[in-house]
Protein backbone atom coordinates (compact mmCIF):
# COMPACT_ATOMS: atom_id res chain seq x y z
CA UNK A 1 0.00 0.00 0.00
CA UNK A 2 1.93 2.98 -1.66
CA UNK A 3 1.30 6.26 0.26
CA UNK A 4 2.10 9.63 0.04
CA UNK A 5 3.24 11.61 2.87
CA UNK A 6 0.69 12.38 5.57
CA UNK A 7 0.84 16.41 6.28
CA UNK A 8 -2.62 16.40 6.43
CA UNK A 9 -3.09 13.61 9.26
CA UNK A 10 -1.75 16.85 11.62
CA UNK A 11 -5.62 17.97 11.17
CA UNK A 12 -6.93 14.34 11.73
CA UNK A 13 -4.29 14.30 14.97
CA UNK A 14 -6.03 17.27 16.43
CA UNK A 15 -9.26 16.31 15.81
CA UNK A 16 -8.93 12.99 17.79
CA UNK A 17 -7.06 15.17 20.22
CA UNK A 18 -9.84 17.34 21.35
CA UNK A 19 -12.42 14.64 20.75
CA UNK A 20 -10.17 12.26 23.54
CA UNK A 21 -10.45 15.21 25.63
CA UNK A 22 -14.08 15.82 25.42
CA UNK A 23 -14.72 11.80 26.20
CA UNK A 24 -12.20 12.08 28.90
CA UNK A 25 -15.08 11.86 31.95
CA UNK A 26 -17.41 9.15 31.64
CA UNK A 27 -20.62 8.12 33.80
CA UNK A 28 -20.69 5.01 36.36
CA UNK A 29 -23.83 2.78 36.30
CA UNK A 30 -26.11 2.61 39.03
CA UNK A 31 -24.31 0.35 41.91
CA UNK A 32 -21.17 -0.08 40.10
CA UNK A 33 -17.75 0.95 41.34
CA UNK A 34 -15.02 0.63 38.38
CA UNK A 35 -11.30 0.73 37.87
CA UNK A 36 -11.51 -0.75 34.51
CA UNK A 37 -8.24 -0.71 32.47
CA UNK A 38 -6.61 1.93 34.41
CA UNK A 39 -3.14 -0.54 35.28
CA UNK A 40 -3.22 0.55 38.68
CA UNK A 41 -0.61 -1.82 40.76
CA UNK A 42 -1.90 -2.97 43.73
CA UNK A 43 0.87 -4.26 45.97
CA UNK A 44 0.08 -3.96 49.84
CA UNK A 45 -2.85 -1.98 51.49
CA UNK A 46 -1.22 1.48 51.03
CA UNK A 47 -1.25 1.66 47.43
CA UNK A 48 -5.63 0.51 47.56
CA UNK A 49 -6.28 2.70 50.17
CA UNK A 50 -7.96 4.92 47.57
CA UNK A 51 -10.12 2.01 46.56
CA UNK A 52 -10.34 0.05 49.86
CA UNK A 53 -12.11 4.04 50.63
CA UNK A 54 -14.17 4.44 47.88
CA UNK A 55 -15.71 0.44 48.73
CA UNK A 56 -16.16 2.14 51.87
CA UNK A 57 -18.40 4.83 51.19
CA UNK A 58 -20.28 3.25 48.27
CA UNK A 59 -23.87 3.02 49.31
CA UNK A 60 -25.34 0.06 47.93
CA UNK A 61 -22.61 -1.01 46.27
CA UNK A 62 -23.39 -3.72 43.81
CA UNK A 63 -20.65 -4.32 41.56
CA UNK A 64 -16.88 -3.77 41.53
CA UNK A 65 -14.87 -3.99 38.06
CA UNK A 66 -10.64 -4.55 38.31
CA UNK A 67 -10.10 -5.58 35.28
CA UNK A 68 -6.87 -4.73 33.63
CA UNK A 69 -5.24 -4.14 37.39
CA UNK A 70 -2.91 -5.71 38.74
CA UNK A 71 -3.90 -7.08 42.31
CA UNK A 72 -1.10 -8.56 45.00
CA UNK A 73 -2.02 -10.34 48.14
CA UNK A 74 -2.17 -7.42 50.41
CA UNK A 75 -3.98 -5.11 48.76
CA UNK A 76 -6.97 -8.11 48.01
CA UNK A 77 -6.92 -8.43 51.78
CA UNK A 78 -7.71 -4.93 52.33
CA UNK A 79 -9.88 -4.63 49.68
CA UNK A 80 -11.64 -7.37 51.20
CA UNK A 81 -12.15 -5.71 54.46
CA UNK A 82 -14.12 -3.16 52.77
CA UNK A 83 -16.14 -5.53 50.91
CA UNK A 84 -17.27 -7.32 53.96
CA UNK A 85 -20.36 -4.97 54.62
CA UNK A 86 -21.38 -4.46 51.25
CA UNK A 87 -24.62 -6.85 51.64
CA UNK A 88 -26.00 -5.77 48.23
CA UNK A 89 -22.90 -6.88 46.43
CA UNK A 90 -24.00 -9.08 43.16
CA UNK A 91 -21.35 -8.98 40.18
CA UNK A 92 -17.52 -9.44 40.21
CA UNK A 93 -15.44 -8.23 37.13
CA UNK A 94 -12.48 -9.67 37.86
CA UNK A 95 -10.71 -10.41 34.55
CA UNK A 96 -6.84 -10.01 34.04
CA UNK A 97 -6.72 -8.48 37.77
CA UNK A 98 -3.50 -10.42 38.24
CA UNK A 99 -0.91 -9.47 35.59
CA UNK A 100 2.64 -10.18 36.79
CA UNK A 101 1.80 -11.73 39.82
CA UNK A 102 3.01 -15.08 40.85
CA UNK A 103 1.18 -18.01 40.57
CA UNK A 104 1.07 -18.79 44.42
CA UNK A 105 -0.60 -15.33 45.13
CA UNK A 106 -3.40 -15.83 43.78
CA UNK A 107 -5.20 -18.58 45.64
CA UNK A 108 -4.76 -16.57 48.86
CA UNK A 109 -5.91 -13.27 46.95
CA UNK A 110 -8.98 -15.11 45.30
CA UNK A 111 -9.64 -16.70 49.20
CA UNK A 112 -9.64 -13.50 51.30
CA UNK A 113 -12.14 -12.07 48.90
CA UNK A 114 -14.18 -14.85 48.68
CA UNK A 115 -14.22 -14.96 52.11
CA UNK A 116 -15.50 -11.22 52.46
CA UNK A 117 -18.52 -11.97 49.91
CA UNK A 118 -19.54 -14.69 51.92
CA UNK A 119 -19.30 -12.79 55.20
CA UNK A 120 -21.24 -10.16 53.33
CA UNK A 121 -23.99 -12.14 53.00
CA UNK A 122 -23.76 -10.92 49.47
CA UNK A 123 -25.27 -13.28 46.46
CA UNK A 124 -24.02 -13.24 43.44
CA UNK A 125 -25.02 -13.01 40.04
CA UNK A 126 -22.09 -12.30 37.65
CA UNK A 127 -18.39 -14.06 38.40
CA UNK A 128 -15.63 -13.00 35.88
CA UNK A 129 -12.04 -14.55 36.53
CA UNK A 130 -11.17 -14.60 33.05
CA UNK A 131 -7.46 -14.13 31.55
CA UNK A 132 -6.04 -14.51 34.89
CA UNK A 133 -3.69 -17.39 34.08
CA UNK A 134 -3.71 -18.98 37.70
CA UNK A 135 -4.20 -22.62 36.64
CA UNK A 136 -5.55 -25.79 38.87
CA UNK A 137 -4.90 -23.90 42.37
CA UNK A 138 -6.85 -20.93 41.21
CA UNK A 139 -9.84 -22.86 40.76
CA UNK A 140 -8.95 -24.27 44.13
CA UNK A 141 -9.14 -20.28 45.64
CA UNK A 142 -12.80 -19.98 44.50
CA UNK A 143 -13.59 -23.46 45.86
CA UNK A 144 -15.03 -22.33 48.99
CA UNK A 145 -17.10 -19.63 47.34
CA UNK A 146 -18.65 -21.21 44.66
CA UNK A 147 -20.18 -23.89 47.28
CA UNK A 148 -21.35 -20.93 48.98
CA UNK A 149 -24.66 -19.13 49.56
CA UNK A 150 -23.22 -16.32 47.87
CA UNK A 151 -23.07 -18.26 44.67
CA UNK A 152 -26.42 -19.83 44.68
CA UNK A 153 -27.57 -17.13 42.48
CA UNK A 154 -24.93 -17.31 39.96
CA UNK A 155 -26.15 -16.78 36.04
CA UNK A 156 -23.17 -16.01 34.66
CA UNK A 157 -19.49 -17.63 35.72
CA UNK A 158 -16.45 -16.69 33.48
CA UNK A 159 -13.08 -18.30 33.21
CA UNK A 160 -12.25 -17.71 29.60
CA UNK A 161 -8.27 -18.44 29.52
CA UNK A 162 -7.53 -19.23 32.79
CA UNK A 163 -5.23 -22.75 32.14
CA UNK A 164 -6.90 -24.62 34.04
CA UNK A 165 -6.00 -27.80 32.61
CA UNK A 166 -7.90 -31.14 33.57
CA UNK A 167 -7.43 -30.40 36.78
CA UNK A 168 -8.98 -27.36 37.33
CA UNK A 169 -12.01 -28.82 35.24
CA UNK A 170 -12.54 -31.38 37.93
CA UNK A 171 -12.65 -29.22 40.64
CA UNK A 172 -14.43 -26.59 39.17
CA UNK A 173 -17.08 -29.41 38.36
CA UNK A 174 -17.10 -30.86 41.79
CA UNK A 175 -17.47 -27.61 42.80
CA UNK A 176 -20.90 -27.08 40.31
CA UNK A 177 -22.25 -29.86 41.39
CA UNK A 178 -22.00 -29.41 45.31
CA UNK A 179 -23.35 -26.07 45.01
CA UNK A 180 -26.47 -27.46 43.02
CA UNK A 181 -26.93 -29.97 45.61
CA UNK A 182 -26.86 -27.26 48.31
CA UNK A 183 -28.87 -24.87 47.08
CA UNK A 184 -31.97 -27.50 45.99
CA UNK A 185 -31.73 -28.24 49.90
CA UNK A 186 -33.10 -24.49 49.94
CA UNK A 187 -35.26 -24.96 47.37
CA UNK A 188 -33.36 -22.53 45.54
CA UNK A 189 -31.11 -24.71 42.98
CA UNK A 190 -28.44 -23.14 40.89
CA UNK A 191 -29.81 -22.15 37.47
CA UNK A 192 -26.70 -20.90 35.88
CA UNK A 193 -27.21 -19.54 32.50
CA UNK A 194 -24.24 -18.71 30.93
CA UNK A 195 -20.83 -20.32 31.35
CA UNK A 196 -17.45 -19.54 29.57
CA UNK A 197 -14.49 -21.52 29.71
CA UNK A 198 -12.27 -21.39 26.50
CA UNK A 199 -8.71 -21.99 26.23
CA UNK A 200 -8.43 -23.77 29.32
CA UNK A 201 -7.19 -27.31 27.85
CA UNK A 202 -9.69 -28.75 29.56
CA UNK A 203 -9.66 -31.80 26.97
CA UNK A 204 -12.41 -35.09 27.54
CA UNK A 205 -11.55 -35.60 31.35
CA UNK A 206 -12.48 -31.64 32.23
CA UNK A 207 -15.07 -31.38 29.59
CA UNK A 208 -16.63 -34.63 31.04
CA UNK A 209 -16.71 -33.61 34.55
CA UNK A 210 -18.07 -30.32 33.77
CA UNK A 211 -20.47 -31.86 31.42
CA UNK A 212 -22.48 -33.89 34.52
CA UNK A 213 -22.73 -30.44 36.40
CA UNK A 214 -24.21 -28.70 33.36
CA UNK A 215 -26.54 -32.28 33.01
CA UNK A 216 -27.34 -31.70 36.37
CA UNK A 217 -28.38 -27.82 36.24
CA UNK A 218 -30.23 -27.66 32.69
CA UNK A 219 -30.80 -24.21 33.11
CA UNK A 220 -27.75 -23.15 30.94
CA UNK A 221 -28.70 -20.30 27.90
CA UNK A 222 -24.74 -19.99 26.58
CA UNK A 223 -22.11 -22.34 26.47
CA UNK A 224 -18.99 -21.02 25.32
CA UNK A 225 -15.52 -23.97 25.41
CA UNK A 226 -13.31 -23.26 21.83
CA UNK A 227 -9.99 -24.54 21.90
CA UNK A 228 -10.14 -27.07 24.88
CA UNK A 229 -8.69 -30.06 23.45
CA UNK A 230 -11.69 -31.92 23.29
CA UNK A 231 -12.30 -34.62 21.19
CA UNK A 232 -14.78 -37.30 20.69
CA UNK A 233 -15.40 -38.59 23.98
CA UNK A 234 -15.56 -35.31 25.71
CA UNK A 235 -17.59 -33.57 22.98
CA UNK A 236 -19.95 -37.03 23.72
CA UNK A 237 -20.31 -36.10 27.25
CA UNK A 238 -20.89 -32.73 26.66
CA UNK A 239 -24.31 -33.47 23.78
CA UNK A 240 -25.59 -35.76 26.25
CA UNK A 241 -25.89 -32.98 29.15
CA UNK A 242 -26.99 -30.36 26.70
CA UNK A 243 -29.83 -32.21 25.56
CA UNK A 244 -30.90 -31.11 29.31
CA UNK A 245 -30.10 -27.29 28.76
CA UNK A 246 -33.54 -27.22 26.51
CA UNK A 247 -33.00 -22.94 27.02
CA UNK A 248 -29.72 -23.09 25.20
CA UNK A 249 -29.14 -20.60 22.97
CA UNK A 250 -25.94 -20.20 22.11
CA UNK A 251 -23.13 -23.37 22.14
CA UNK A 252 -19.96 -22.35 20.70
CA UNK A 253 -17.20 -25.48 21.00
CA UNK A 254 -15.01 -24.34 17.93
CA UNK A 255 -11.76 -25.45 17.47
CA UNK A 256 -12.13 -29.16 19.51
CA UNK A 257 -12.05 -32.06 17.70
CA UNK A 258 -14.87 -33.74 17.19
CA UNK A 259 -14.49 -36.21 14.28
CA UNK A 260 -17.93 -38.03 12.54
CA UNK A 261 -18.38 -40.12 15.98
CA UNK A 262 -18.92 -36.49 18.07
CA UNK A 263 -20.74 -34.96 15.17
CA UNK A 264 -22.83 -37.17 15.67
CA UNK A 265 -23.53 -37.59 18.98
CA UNK A 266 -23.81 -33.57 18.85
CA UNK A 267 -26.47 -33.51 15.96
CA UNK A 268 -28.49 -35.82 18.36
CA UNK A 269 -28.45 -33.40 21.13
CA UNK A 270 -29.67 -30.57 18.58
CA UNK A 271 -32.70 -32.36 17.82
CA UNK A 272 -33.77 -31.31 21.74
CA UNK A 273 -32.44 -27.72 21.53
CA UNK A 274 -35.43 -25.93 20.26
CA UNK A 275 -34.27 -22.03 21.63
CA UNK A 276 -30.75 -23.12 19.93
CA UNK A 277 -29.98 -19.62 17.71
CA UNK A 278 -26.22 -19.81 17.64
CA UNK A 279 -23.87 -23.30 16.90
CA UNK A 280 -20.31 -22.32 15.95
CA UNK A 281 -18.81 -25.75 15.68
CA UNK A 282 -15.75 -24.21 13.19
CA UNK A 283 -12.51 -25.72 13.16
CA UNK A 284 -13.79 -29.06 14.96
CA UNK A 285 -13.29 -31.37 12.39
CA UNK A 286 -17.02 -32.57 11.65
CA UNK A 287 -16.14 -34.13 8.39
CA UNK A 288 -19.03 -35.25 5.55
CA UNK A 289 -21.25 -37.99 7.61
CA UNK A 290 -20.96 -35.70 10.77
CA UNK A 291 -22.13 -32.44 8.94
CA UNK A 292 -25.08 -34.17 6.97
CA UNK A 293 -26.40 -35.86 10.40
CA UNK A 294 -26.48 -32.34 11.62
CA UNK A 295 -28.00 -30.93 8.72
CA UNK A 296 -30.69 -33.68 9.02
CA UNK A 297 -31.13 -32.19 12.72
CA UNK A 298 -31.13 -28.40 11.52
CA UNK A 299 -33.67 -29.90 8.93
CA UNK A 300 -36.22 -31.39 11.43
CA UNK A 301 -35.96 -28.31 14.05
CA UNK A 302 -34.02 -25.14 15.44
CA UNK A 303 -36.83 -22.67 14.16
CA UNK A 304 -34.92 -19.81 15.73
CA UNK A 305 -31.39 -20.62 14.33
CA UNK A 306 -29.59 -17.78 13.37
CA UNK A 307 -26.07 -18.45 12.76
CA UNK A 308 -24.38 -22.10 12.08
CA UNK A 309 -20.28 -22.08 11.40
CA UNK A 310 -19.65 -25.71 10.13
CA UNK A 311 -15.90 -24.14 8.85
CA UNK A 312 -12.77 -25.87 8.39
CA UNK A 313 -14.59 -29.20 9.09
CA UNK A 314 -13.21 -31.57 6.02
CA UNK A 315 -16.88 -31.31 4.51
CA UNK A 316 -17.21 -32.48 1.27
CA UNK A 317 -19.69 -30.96 -1.32
CA UNK A 318 -22.43 -33.26 -0.73
CA UNK A 319 -22.46 -32.52 2.81
CA UNK A 320 -22.26 -28.57 2.77
CA UNK A 321 -25.33 -28.89 0.14
CA UNK A 322 -26.97 -30.73 2.21
CA UNK A 323 -26.87 -28.38 5.38
CA UNK A 324 -27.66 -25.69 3.10
CA UNK A 325 -30.90 -27.33 2.37
CA UNK A 326 -31.06 -27.86 6.18
CA UNK A 327 -31.39 -24.08 6.22
CA UNK A 328 -33.22 -22.77 3.64
CA UNK A 329 -36.05 -22.48 5.53
CA UNK A 330 -35.11 -20.81 8.32
CA UNK A 331 -36.31 -17.32 8.13
CA UNK A 332 -34.14 -16.01 11.24
CA UNK A 333 -31.20 -17.01 9.52
CA UNK A 334 -27.90 -14.33 9.17
CA UNK A 335 -24.68 -16.23 8.65
CA UNK A 336 -24.03 -19.85 7.48
CA UNK A 337 -20.15 -20.19 7.56
CA UNK A 338 -19.08 -23.12 5.34
CA UNK A 339 -15.05 -21.80 4.57
CA UNK A 340 -12.37 -24.18 4.63
CA UNK A 341 -13.76 -27.66 3.67
CA UNK A 342 -13.46 -29.52 0.72
CA UNK A 343 -16.06 -28.00 -1.72
CA UNK A 344 -14.41 -28.00 -4.62
CA UNK A 345 -14.89 -25.35 -7.54
CA UNK A 346 -18.02 -27.03 -8.86
CA UNK A 347 -19.08 -28.00 -5.18
CA UNK A 348 -18.42 -23.25 -4.52
CA UNK A 349 -20.79 -22.91 -7.13
CA UNK A 350 -23.24 -25.59 -6.22
CA UNK A 351 -23.38 -24.07 -2.77
CA UNK A 352 -23.59 -20.44 -3.83
CA UNK A 353 -26.19 -21.30 -6.37
CA UNK A 354 -28.60 -22.84 -4.14
CA UNK A 355 -28.39 -20.24 -1.75
CA UNK A 356 -28.90 -17.42 -4.24
CA UNK A 357 -31.80 -19.24 -5.55
CA UNK A 358 -33.82 -18.74 -2.25
CA UNK A 359 -32.38 -15.44 -1.67
CA UNK A 360 -29.94 -15.89 0.94
CA UNK A 361 -26.86 -15.53 -0.81
CA UNK A 362 -25.85 -12.50 1.45
CA UNK A 363 -25.98 -14.96 4.67
CA UNK A 364 -23.07 -16.96 2.88
CA UNK A 365 -20.11 -16.42 4.29
CA UNK A 366 -16.90 -16.17 2.19
CA UNK A 367 -15.81 -19.59 0.68
CA UNK A 368 -12.00 -17.91 -0.08
CA UNK A 369 -10.71 -20.92 1.90
CA UNK A 370 -11.80 -23.79 0.41
CA UNK A 371 -9.48 -26.48 0.40
CA UNK A 372 -10.63 -28.16 -3.19
CA UNK A 373 -11.33 -31.34 -4.21
CA UNK A 374 -10.75 -34.49 -1.36
CA UNK A 375 -9.70 -36.62 -3.71
CA UNK A 376 -6.34 -36.66 -2.76
CA UNK A 377 -6.96 -36.96 0.79
CA UNK A 378 -8.79 -39.78 0.86
CA UNK A 379 -5.91 -41.96 1.68
CA UNK A 380 -4.99 -39.70 5.03
CA UNK A 381 -8.68 -40.04 5.85
CA UNK A 382 -8.29 -43.66 6.84
CA UNK A 383 -5.42 -42.59 8.71
CA UNK A 384 -6.72 -40.17 10.32
CA UNK A 385 -10.17 -42.44 11.73
CA UNK A 386 -7.38 -44.50 13.18
CA UNK A 387 -5.75 -41.61 15.14
CA UNK A 388 -8.89 -39.24 16.08
CA UNK A 389 -7.98 -40.18 19.51
CA UNK A 390 -4.80 -38.54 19.75
CA UNK A 391 -5.30 -35.59 17.16
CA UNK A 392 -5.83 -33.19 19.82
CA UNK A 393 -2.65 -34.49 22.08
CA UNK A 394 -0.29 -34.08 19.18
CA UNK A 395 -1.82 -30.51 18.47
CA UNK A 396 -1.59 -29.25 21.89
CA UNK A 397 2.20 -30.94 21.86
CA UNK A 398 3.22 -28.68 18.85
CA UNK A 399 1.70 -25.64 20.68
CA UNK A 400 3.85 -26.41 23.46
CA UNK A 401 7.19 -26.69 21.39
CA UNK A 402 6.39 -23.79 19.78
CA UNK A 403 5.95 -21.88 22.98
CA UNK A 404 9.13 -23.25 24.30
CA UNK A 405 10.93 -21.91 20.74
CA UNK A 406 9.52 -18.63 21.51
CA UNK A 407 10.39 -17.96 24.80
CA UNK A 408 14.28 -19.38 23.95
CA UNK A 409 13.80 -17.27 21.16
CA UNK A 410 12.61 -14.34 23.42
CA UNK A 411 15.23 -15.39 26.40
CA UNK A 412 18.25 -16.41 23.88
CA UNK A 413 21.84 -14.45 24.22
CA UNK A 414 22.39 -15.88 20.89
CA UNK A 415 18.96 -15.51 18.52
CA UNK A 416 19.83 -17.67 15.58
CA UNK A 417 18.18 -14.29 13.39
CA UNK A 418 20.49 -11.08 14.32
CA UNK A 419 18.54 -7.84 14.47
CA UNK A 420 21.07 -6.53 11.78
CA UNK A 421 20.85 -9.59 9.32
CA UNK A 422 19.30 -8.78 6.28
CA UNK A 423 15.78 -8.59 5.35
CA UNK A 424 14.16 -12.44 4.95
CA UNK A 425 12.56 -12.83 1.91
CA UNK A 426 9.60 -14.79 2.87
CA UNK A 427 9.16 -11.70 5.58
CA UNK A 428 9.17 -8.74 2.86
CA UNK A 429 7.04 -11.37 0.43
CA UNK A 430 4.32 -11.47 3.70
CA UNK A 431 4.40 -7.95 4.30
CA UNK A 432 3.76 -7.19 0.27
CA UNK A 433 1.02 -9.74 -0.38
CA UNK A 434 0.00 -10.86 3.02
CA UNK A 435 -1.67 -14.41 3.26
CA UNK A 436 -2.21 -16.37 5.83
CA UNK A 437 -0.13 -18.94 4.85
CA UNK A 438 2.83 -16.67 4.19
CA UNK A 439 2.13 -15.64 7.92
CA UNK A 440 2.69 -19.46 8.77
CA UNK A 441 5.56 -20.23 7.17
CA UNK A 442 7.80 -17.74 8.80
CA UNK A 443 7.55 -20.67 11.85
CA UNK A 444 7.67 -19.94 15.50
CA UNK A 445 9.52 -16.80 15.18
CA UNK A 446 7.38 -14.65 12.98
CA UNK A 447 6.67 -11.89 15.35
CA UNK A 448 10.13 -10.89 15.51
CA UNK A 449 10.64 -11.12 12.17
CA UNK A 450 7.86 -9.19 11.05
CA UNK A 451 8.87 -6.44 14.50
CA UNK A 452 12.67 -6.38 12.89
CA UNK A 453 11.36 -5.05 9.39
CA UNK A 454 8.34 -2.36 10.76
CA UNK A 455 10.45 1.03 11.54
CA UNK A 456 7.87 1.55 14.74
CA UNK A 457 9.01 5.31 15.42
CA UNK A 458 7.42 6.29 12.64
CA UNK A 459 3.16 6.05 13.36
CA UNK A 460 2.07 5.61 9.81
CA UNK A 461 4.33 2.82 8.49
CA UNK A 462 3.45 1.16 12.12
CA UNK A 463 -0.56 1.82 11.11
CA UNK A 464 -0.27 0.52 7.70
CA UNK A 465 2.01 -2.80 8.85
CA UNK A 466 -0.65 -3.12 11.28
CA UNK A 467 -3.55 -3.07 8.93
CA UNK A 468 -1.40 -4.91 6.41
CA UNK A 469 -1.07 -8.39 8.97
CA UNK A 470 -4.59 -8.21 10.28
CA UNK A 471 -6.23 -8.47 6.84
CA UNK A 472 -5.15 -12.13 7.14
CA UNK A 473 -7.12 -13.07 10.62
CA UNK A 474 -9.49 -15.87 10.42
CA UNK A 475 -11.77 -16.12 13.75
CA UNK A 476 -12.04 -19.52 12.51
CA UNK A 477 -8.62 -21.08 12.03
CA UNK A 478 -6.92 -21.02 15.43
CA UNK A 479 -3.49 -21.28 14.24
CA UNK A 480 -3.79 -18.19 11.36
CA UNK A 481 -5.20 -16.01 14.18
CA UNK A 482 -3.26 -16.44 17.10
CA UNK A 483 -0.36 -15.81 14.74
CA UNK A 484 -1.76 -12.74 13.60
CA UNK A 485 -2.23 -11.61 17.14
CA UNK A 486 0.88 -12.63 18.26
CA UNK A 487 2.83 -10.45 15.59
CA UNK A 488 0.64 -7.97 15.88
CA UNK A 489 1.20 -7.52 19.67
CA UNK A 490 5.28 -7.57 19.23
CA UNK A 491 4.96 -4.36 16.90
CA UNK A 492 2.42 -2.81 18.56
CA UNK A 493 3.98 -3.42 22.57
CA UNK A 494 7.27 -1.93 20.98
CA UNK A 495 5.62 1.03 19.23
CA UNK A 496 3.87 2.19 22.15
CA UNK A 497 7.33 1.43 24.66
CA UNK A 498 9.15 3.61 22.38
CA UNK A 499 9.47 7.39 23.48
CA UNK A 500 9.21 8.70 20.62
CA UNK A 501 5.95 7.34 19.20
CA UNK A 502 3.05 9.03 19.18
CA UNK A 503 0.14 7.11 20.26
CA UNK A 504 -2.43 10.02 18.48
CA UNK A 505 -0.72 10.11 15.58
CA UNK A 506 -1.42 6.23 15.03
CA UNK A 507 -4.58 5.68 15.84
CA UNK A 508 -5.08 8.89 13.31
CA UNK A 509 -3.55 7.08 10.48
CA UNK A 510 -5.54 4.24 11.19
CA UNK A 511 -8.82 5.82 11.67
CA UNK A 512 -7.46 7.37 8.09
CA UNK A 513 -6.93 4.08 6.36
CA UNK A 514 -9.92 2.93 7.81
CA UNK A 515 -12.15 5.75 5.83
CA UNK A 516 -13.46 6.82 9.50
CA UNK A 517 -11.42 10.23 9.00
CA UNK A 518 -10.55 12.40 5.80
CA UNK A 519 -7.28 13.90 5.45
CA UNK A 520 -5.92 16.66 3.38
CA UNK A 521 -4.04 14.27 1.20
CA UNK A 522 -5.58 12.23 -1.12
CA UNK A 523 -4.99 9.07 1.18
CA UNK A 524 -6.85 5.94 -0.80
CA UNK A 525 -8.22 4.07 2.31
CA UNK A 526 -7.95 0.11 2.21
CA UNK A 527 -10.96 -1.94 1.76
CA UNK A 528 -11.92 -2.73 5.59
CA UNK A 529 -12.23 -6.73 6.29
CA UNK A 530 -13.56 -8.12 9.47
CA UNK A 531 -9.85 -9.13 10.45
CA UNK A 532 -8.88 -5.53 11.18
CA UNK A 533 -11.80 -4.86 13.05
CA UNK A 534 -11.27 -8.58 14.84
CA UNK A 535 -7.61 -7.57 15.50
CA UNK A 536 -8.22 -4.04 16.84
CA UNK A 537 -10.76 -5.47 18.93
CA UNK A 538 -7.88 -7.54 20.58
CA UNK A 539 -5.40 -4.37 20.42
CA UNK A 540 -7.80 -2.54 22.57
CA UNK A 541 -7.81 -4.91 25.59
CA UNK A 542 -4.19 -5.00 26.13
CA UNK A 543 -1.85 -3.69 28.46
CA UNK A 544 -0.19 -1.36 25.70
CA UNK A 545 -2.45 0.56 24.51
CA UNK A 546 -3.16 3.91 25.99
CA UNK A 547 -6.65 3.79 27.56
CA UNK A 548 -7.30 7.13 26.54
CA UNK A 549 -7.55 6.31 23.09
CA UNK A 550 -10.19 4.24 23.81
CA UNK A 551 -13.17 6.59 23.57
CA UNK A 552 -11.76 8.03 20.42
CA UNK A 553 -12.00 4.64 18.75
CA UNK A 554 -15.30 4.01 20.43
CA UNK A 555 -16.89 7.33 18.84
CA UNK A 556 -16.05 6.95 15.27
CA UNK A 557 -16.93 2.94 15.24
CA UNK A 558 -20.35 4.30 16.39
CA UNK A 559 -20.73 6.65 13.63
CA UNK A 560 -22.52 5.40 10.60
CA UNK A 561 -19.77 5.00 7.63
CA UNK A 562 -19.80 2.96 4.31
CA UNK A 563 -16.48 1.61 4.42
CA UNK A 564 -17.90 -0.70 7.76
CA UNK A 565 -21.05 -2.35 6.34
CA UNK A 566 -19.27 -4.88 5.21
CA UNK A 567 -18.46 -6.34 8.93
CA UNK A 568 -21.34 -6.01 10.93
CA UNK A 569 -20.67 -8.82 13.31
CA UNK A 570 -16.93 -7.88 13.98
CA UNK A 571 -17.89 -3.91 14.24
CA UNK A 572 -20.43 -4.81 16.66
CA UNK A 573 -17.79 -7.34 18.59
CA UNK A 574 -15.65 -4.32 18.60
CA UNK A 575 -18.06 -1.26 19.99
CA UNK A 576 -18.99 -4.03 22.92
CA UNK A 577 -15.67 -4.17 23.73
CA UNK A 578 -14.46 -0.92 23.62
CA UNK A 579 -17.71 -0.06 25.82
CA UNK A 580 -16.01 -2.41 28.37
CA UNK A 581 -12.70 -1.21 28.37
CA UNK A 582 -12.95 2.39 28.40
CA UNK A 583 -11.50 4.03 31.47
CA UNK A 584 -14.61 4.70 33.88
CA UNK A 585 -14.67 7.81 36.37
Amino acid sequence: MALSTISGISMATDIVAELADSLAKTGVEDGELSYKGQGRKLDDAQSAGEIVKDIEEFEGLQALRMEGNTVGVEAAQAIAKALETKSDFKRCYWSDMFTGRLRSEIPPALNSLGDALMLAGARLTVLDLSDNAFGPDGVKGIEKLLKSTACFTLQELRLNNCGMGIGGGKILAASLIQCHKLSSEKNEPLSLKVFVAGRNRLENDGATALAQAFQLMGSLEEVHMPQNGINHPGVTALATAMQHNPGLRILNLNDNTFTEKGAVAMAQALKHLHSIQVINFGDCLVRPEGAKAIAESVSEGLPVLKELNLSYGEITADAALAVVEAVKNKDQLEKLDLNGNYLGEDGCKAVKDTMEGVNMISLLGSLSDDEGDPEDDEDEDEEDNDEDDDEDEDDVDEEEIEEEEEEEDSSSNKPSTPVSAPRPPDVSSFLSFPSPDKLLKLGAKRALLVQQQVDVTDARKTAEAFLKIASVYKEENYDVKNAVLDTIDAILSKAFSTPSFQGYSFVSVLLVLLGLIKSEDKIKPVVVVPGHLHALEHVVRQDYFPKENVAVLEAFMSRSNKSLESCGNARNGLQSTLQRVRPQS
